[in-house]
């Protein structure tokens, strides 16, 4: 292993000196072999899924493929042959008074470290990123992944060798190296980016010597004002939960105005249980439905994954505020509100990568932010916050230029 991911630190020296053009026309092969290939793609995550059978239903979901889930790799990969090249890109420029022209210039990090679970989508989004930027890129995919990351892995490096460049620029890791090992390679590596549960993710960011994008699970929230139209709290809320349950912007909570309690649980309750959402809910939510599950206090910072959600009846805005900065992975937050100036309370106050006003928490994600696909969507407040595009995956230095002028 190690020796391999010497080879890849050089190698990815050769990325950085290929043109916009190359590197698109790279991204453009590697499109074309996965379309090619998509049986076979389909095949090998038959093989992985027959394995899974033990794994938590999010987890299965996560891993599962189809041919929608496959073209939306290809488009993902298609996406970012159309955006600007984020390296080399002059980010400030100024002169001086000594004369001296300073440039600051977007660059590669050079090698980037990805370890993550059962997601297949990752390893094509962190190589599509990671060529497209310049980087080399070292994935620690799942055991459970292993026959579609391998497959996926070596398409990408034949569409390398094709266009003449080191295939060392990727490397999976396919046995079950102890990622400890891969958290000591400082200088090898120059920044890690784990994706995953909470378990996997405090794991990478209390045990790297290597520099660490953190990623964060996904316990988001929506609260619904005394002021909400229903008919759009109802959607938002019934899309945000369902539309995919196993995503980390998957809403869940829900916090509830007190006014509007009484003649809005019922409402959303019907809709959750035709979707056959299990619900959980405060003491306050018992009174109005005395089917519900009483929430505990475990519930307010859980990451469900999976067809369950916690209500809560609010007092206030400001207590809604106070409870999710208390109780949220600081992810994704939403208000239905037709309040202005709660909007502009909740959007000023809320400590979240992202917050939303009468709008999905499910729109968190690099494609819908235009980044054309995402690393990952850091919670952390260093470097990256929120969806990570191609600019998140570059590191600058500055350029000066002088004709003979030294320091006084």
């Amino acid at each position: 292993m190690l020796d391999q991911i010497k080879k890849t630190k050089e190698a990815s020296k050769e990325l950085e000196k290929l043109s916009f053009q190359d590197r698109n026309e790279i991204l453009y092969k590697i499109a074309k072999s996965f379309e090619k290939f998509l049986p076979d793609i389909l095949d090998a995550n038959q093989e992985d899924l027959k394995n899974a059978r033990s794994l938590p239903p999010a987890l299965i979901d996560r891993l599962r493929l189809d041919e929608k889930r496959i073209f939306s790799f290809i488009e993902g990969i298609k996406g970012l042959i159309k955006l600007n090249d984020p390296i080399h890109r002059i980010i400030e420029k100024n002169t001086r008074a000594n004369g001296l022209e300073i440039i600051k210039q977007s660059v590669p990090f050079g090698v980037i470290g990805m370890i993550y679970e059962a997601r297949p989508n990752v390893t094509s989004d962190a190589i599509g990123m990671c060529l497209k930027s310049g980087n080399a890129v070292v994935l620690k995919g799942g055991s459970e992944a292993l026959n579609t990351n391998k497959i996926l892995v070596s398409l990408a490096k034949e569409a390398l060798r094709d266009f003449g460049v080191s295939s060392e620029c990727i490397y999976l890791i396919e046995s079950r190296e102890n990622i400890q090992e891969v958290l000591k390679l400082r200088g090898l590596i120059d920044v890690i980016i784990p994706r995953g549960g909470e378990g996997l993710i405090r794991f990478v960011v209390e045990n790297s010597k290597i520099p660490v994008l953190e990623t964060g699970s996904g316990n988001c929230h929506i609260f619904v004002d005394k002021s909400a139209d229903f008919k759009m709290a109802l959607e938002v809320i019934i899309n945000a939960k369902t539309s995919r349950v196993s995503v980390c912007n998957a809403v869940e909570k829900v916090l509830i105005h007190q006014d509007i309690a009484r003649d809005f649980i019922p409402l959303l309750f019907a809709k959750l249980r035709e979707k056959k959402v299990e619900i959980v809910g405060c003491d306050k939510v018992k009174q109005i439905d005395s089917d519900v599950i009483k929430a505990n206090e475990r519930d307010f910072f859980e990451e469900y994954l999976g067809y369950k959600i916690c209500i809560k009846i609010i007092k206030d805005l400001t207590e809604a505020i106070y409870h999710i900065n208390t109780y949220s992975s600081h992810h994704s937050e939403s208000i239905i509100t037709n309040n202005l100036e709660n909007k502009e309370k909740f959007f000023r106050e809320i400590d979240s990568a992202v917050v939303y006003h009468n709008a999905s928490t499910r729109f968190s994600d690099g494609a819908e932010f235009g980044f054309g696909a995402e690393i990952g969507i850091s919670t952390q407040k260093f470097h990256a916050r929120g969806p990570m595009g191609l600019e998140a995956l570059c590191s600058y230095k500055y350029l000066v230029s002088g004709n003979g002028q030294i320091r006084e």
